[in-house]
């Protein structure tokens, strides 16, 4: 039984840290409440990332990343990358659909719609006709303006200061 009364559509995007953070933090704040949260990730697969080894801990809360263990940049994409990206949004379709989950985040959703891998109208589609219960995360870099002009929320991380600028490379527990 859905526990929200209206989910809305979120979007975390920018250039500075804390996106997934963010997203992450509402899935904390939710699973608290007894909500159920659904979390895809894409182009995340393959990688060692620390919520990795306590979602499948936590009640409520489901992850599934897809990727295949490397950073994705080039356009036009590569046919497997597409294909995951593909698989991912089938499933977080599948997922929204079903209206079984309260939250739904799709981490890194910008990034691929940015590099070609999955459909804006897909996704745009996906808003739409998402049951009015299901609260809509969408994360990533790139935001198309036809996102942000579908959500209810935006919020812009940008990068100030950065210490990888300083050569301090990414730090386990904290940045993966």
């Amino acid at each position: 039984m859905p526990k929200l009364e209206k989910g809305l559509v979120q979007v975390y995007t920018g250039d500075g840290k804390g996106k997934t953070s963010a997203a992450f933090g509402l899935a904390l704040r939710a699973v608290g409440r007894g909500l159920k949260v659904y979390i895809v990730q894409f182009i995340k697969g393959g990688f060692d990332y620390g919520e990795l080894y306590v979602a499948d801990k936590l009640p409520n809360l489901t992850l599934k990343a897809f990727g295949r263990g490397r950073f994705v940049t080039q356009k036009p994409p590569d046919k497997v990358d597409v294909a995951l990206a593909e698989e991912a949004f089938n499933l977080a379709k599948k997922v929204v659909e079903s209206g079984e989950y309260d939250v739904v985040i799709l981490d890194e959703v910008n990034v691929a719609l940015s590099l070609n891998l999955i459909s804006l109208e897909k996704v745009l589609e996906l808003i739409k006709n998402k049951p009015k219960h299901v609260e809509l995360v969408l994360t990533g870099r790139y935001a198309p303006n036809e996102i942000i002009e579908a959500a209810d929320l935006v919020t812009e991380m940008r990068e100030i200061k950065h210490p990888y600028r300083k050569g301090c490379l990414a730090r386990k527990g904290i940045d993966y």
